[in-house]
């Protein structure tokens, strides 16, 4: 089949390789310290303060129901950082960066996942391995809730006065 390689990371979530665009990832960063959010609980873990700006944390595995939510993070566990920065993605590990061919690819079937978060399956070294959309992976209620808890706490944040001025 013609046309184009793409390159994915292979996470581990919960023990299942899942594998991520990398076109949709701005960075991967080591586990830092997390805020607790006003309405954090379940997959939504809190918040990261990223150069002054304060960003969601998701819990991958509680999102896609692989693990409890009460569950915490591994030792080797890695934040995916979102291309547009406006959320990342707890994961346990980032395995590896595949690149995969257009025949590689698999039909997924949209009513098979919550939202059609799988986008296909991907063939690497011979198992199937779910390719998610990113932006399949909340719902149009669950995003604008977490938009809207980033920006009260980038609110909360501002109103304080900057330590580096006094």
């Amino acid at each position: 089949m013609a046309g184009e390689s793409t390159a994915y990371l292979i996470l581990d979530v919960a023990g299942t390789a899942c594998a991520l665009p990398r076109e949709a990832v701005a960075e991967v960063l080591p586990l830092p310290e997390l805020q607790a959010a006003p309405a954090s609980g379940g997959w939504l873990l809190g918040l990261v303060n990223l150069g002054g700006r304060p960003v969601p944390v998701l819990d991958l595995a509680a999102l896609l129901g692989l693990r409890d939510a009460s569950a915490g993070p591994g030792l080797y566990a890695h934040l995916i950082l979102a291309r547009d920065r406006s959320l990342a993605w707890l994961v346990d590990r980032v395995a590896d960066l595949a690149t995969v061919t257009p025949d590689a690819h698999r039909a997924a079937d949209p009513e098979a996942s919550l939202n059609g978060c799988v986008a296909s399956g991907l063939v690497i070294k011979d198992r199937l391995v779910p390719a998610l959309d990113p932006e399949r992976l909340l719902t149009h209620a669950e995003r604008a809730r977490v938009e809207g808890l980033a920006r009260a706490a980038a609110a909360r944040l501002s109103a304080l006065p900057d330590p580096a001025s006094a």
